[in-house]
Order: C-alpha cells, then sequence, then structure tokens
C-alpha cells in the first residue's frame, strides 16, 4: 500500500477522493498517479462546470494569488480545493508558506480545514467554503 509522508492512510483517502467524483488537476507532477496504491475507480475529469475536487500544485505566490479566485469559482459549494506547496525540506525554491496559502484564501472566503504531506516535496492544503457560507438546499 503507498502512503505519503508519515501516515499509513492511504494518499486517497487523506484526500477525500472517492468514487463518482469529478476532478480538475493542476500543476500535478509527472509522478502524481504513481502517489495512490488504488486511486478511486469512477471519477472524472470534465473540461468545464463546478467539480467536487481541486488539486493545484504551484511554487509561486503570485500564480497562488492569481488562480485560487478562479478555482474557488470552479468547486462545487461542498467541493474542496487542495493547494500544494514545496516543503521547506525539499530545497525547491519558493516564495510560498502554508501561511501565505491561508491568508490568501481566507481573503476569498475559503477556510483551511486540514494538512497532509503528499510525497517527500509537496506538502498540501485543504480549502473549503465555509458551511454558513453554502447556498442552502
Amino acid at each position: 500500500m503507498k502512503t505519503a509522508g508519515y501516515s499509513s492512510t492511504p494518499l486517497a483517502r487523506k484526500l477525500g477522493i472517492k468514487h463518482g467524483n469529478t476532478l480538475r488537476l493542476i500543476g500535478v507532477p509527472a509522478h502524481y498517479f504513481d502517489l495512490f496504491a488504488d486511486f478511486p475507480e469512477g471519477t472524472s475529469r470534465p473540461d468545464s462546470g463546478p467539480v467536487d475536487f481541486i488539486h493545484f500544485f504551484t511554487d509561486r505566490a503570485a500564480e497562488l494569488e492569481q488562480l485560487l479566485p478562479e478555482l474557488k469559482a470552479q468547486i462545487h459549494p461542498n467541493g474542496m480545493i487542495w493547494v500544494s506547496w514545496p516543503k521547506k525540506a525539499s530545497g525547491v525554491l519558493t516564495d510560498i508558506s502554508e501561511n501565505l496559502i491561508r491568508d490568501t484564501a481566507l481573503a476569498i472566503g475559503l477556510v483551511d480545514v486540514k494538512v497532509c504531506a503528499v510525497d517527500d516535496t509537496w506538502s498540501g492544503l485543504k480549502l473549503v467554503i465555509p458551511v454558513s457560507l453554502r447556498p442552502r438546499t
């Protein structure tokens, strides 16, 4: 069973990817799907429309600040955005930190609810629309 970071939890479970989810993947590393022991079947990656799950990898603050508002508009109200950035120990040059992601998210009405290790290079912060701001059904 493949796992990421220090947890024995499979990455798909850590990230909350489930059967039937619609996904949008942006800037993912070439080995992204190799990180999963068992990627959930029945997922799809539509070209347009809202999705359940976005995973956005970036090492640049300007890109984060430009794209995050656009990504928020692309998720279902109960959806999630994972923003991944290089860990300090990875040696990858970056101007992004967990605090910068959190501050950028809060400024556009998203909250962080979880952090995880994606692999040895990347961390991830899960962002969602607060329940109080989601449309009532």
